[in-house]
């Protein structure tokens, strides 16, 4: 990797205690989201009373590799990397794990698509843009902020991706999965579609951002929650598969998808499913392409997938598409890479070409996402 430009297309800000607090509408300034100490540890709250999750598992990168038998939710602020809320310390991670530029997203904000009131989540989403876009204004050929999108009023999503679009931003994050009843094959999204292909905005869905489900604390953990994170790639691929096979892509033939944080190696059976479906299920798969095309094909020509170290899904790039892979370190969460991000790298792309390490380790996140690569290579 000694010659490879990194750039991880999955990171993470860690956002201050007083973000929400400070920055939201007035009207939603008792309702705002707040970190609060119970005990030794800190515990995020939304509408003043409601403990939504602890802070351990979005803030602890390296643990891992130390002592991972103590990775929990439980954590303090002051335990957090520092470079998680300061863009001058962010920018010194960076260089120690050797990652040229990131493409950020939230830590706390991903909890907040659950939020039930869609105003208060609005305003929540609205605040933590704008601290956001001043973050990455420090420096922002390196680093690329992902803006926070509430798709209920989806009139109003569009203002805001076109508001964080004039601030910057060089894509935008929607739930990974709606509310049953309103998932993404339905015609009210199409102006949302439209906006995002316009303003040349790639959307995200991101591990743990369901819109749906009842937020389930930070209490005892049982079965159910292993069950759960083991088998977490169904709603993205299931919120991608309703956009393919309803045209979406077809319609907005400059629309890209990028799915974060799921990895890769699920993708090549779904992908034989998907067209086995449409090939030989007319009456299910009823929407029909134009020019003899699968759902393979709009899969390989708008979607795009983060993952950290799927040594699996490495070896099956030849079915995924290289071009469809970006590397991520989801930094400073506890499955994150850092501060070992290259030599893990290393590790999982030994033997692979390295036209191809080019475009998973930066090529591709590059060109997604619009860094200048030969300015970022000279400094």
């Amino acid at each position: 990797m000694a010659n490879a430009l990194i750039i991880s297309s999955d990171s993470h800000v860690f956002e201050p205690p007083d973000l929400w607090t400070t920055r939201i509408d007035a009207a939603f300034r008792e309702r705002a989201p707040r970190m609060q100490r119970v005990g030794d540890v800190d515990q995020l709250v939304v509408e003043g009373t409601q403990a939504i999750a602890g802070i351990g598992l979005i803030s602890n990168a390296g643990t891992r590799f130390d002592a991972p038998q103590t990775i929990s939710a439980h954590g303090r602020f002051e335990e957090v990397h520092q470079g998680g809320y300061d863009p001058a310390q962010h920018l010194k991670d960076m260089q120690l794990d050797g990652v040229a530029g990131e493409v950020l997203y939230p830590s706390q904000g991903l909890f907040y698509f659950k939020v039930a009131d869609t105003q208060l989540m609005s305003a929540i989403f609205r605040a933590y843009n704008d601290w956001l876009a001043e973050f990455c204004r420090t420096d922002p050929a390196r680093l690329k902020g992902i803006a926070m999108i509430n798709l209920d009023d989806v009139q109003d999503g569009i203002k805001e991706l076109q508001r964080t679009a004039r601030m910057g931003f060089a894509g935008a994050m929607i739930t990974e999965y709606p509310l049953e009843d309103r998932r993404y094959d339905r015609a009210e999204y199409e102006p949302f579609w439209a906006a995002a292909q316009d303003l040349d905005m790639p959307l995200s869905l991101h591990t743990a951002t369901r819109r749906q489900g009842k937020i389930r604390g930070i209490g005892e953990k049982t079965i159910y929650d292993a069950s759960s994170r083991a088998t977490k790639v169904f709603y993205p691929a299931t919120s991608m598969c309703d956009m393919i096979f309803s045209g979406v892509f077809e319609r907005y033939p400059r629309l890209k998808l990028v799915i974060v944080e799921f990895e890769l190696a699920w993708v090549p059976h779904l992908l034989a499913t998907m067209d086995y479906t449409y090939r030989e299920r007319h009456e299910e798969a009823c929407y029909r392409f134009t020019d003899d095309r699968y759902p393979s094909d709009f899969f390989h020509r708008h979607v795009s997938l983060s993952f950290q170290e799927d040594a699996i899904g490495i070896r099956l790039r030849d079915v995924i598409g290289v071009d469809n892979m970006m590397w991520g370190s989801d930094y400073p969460h506890s499955e994150s890479t850092f501060p070992k991000s290259r030599e893990i790298l290393e590790q999982i792309l030994a033997g692979v070409p390295t036209d191809e390490r080019a475009k998973i380790v930066g090529g591709n996140a590059a060109r997604l996402y619009h860094f200048d690569v030969e300015r970022m290579a000279q400094t």
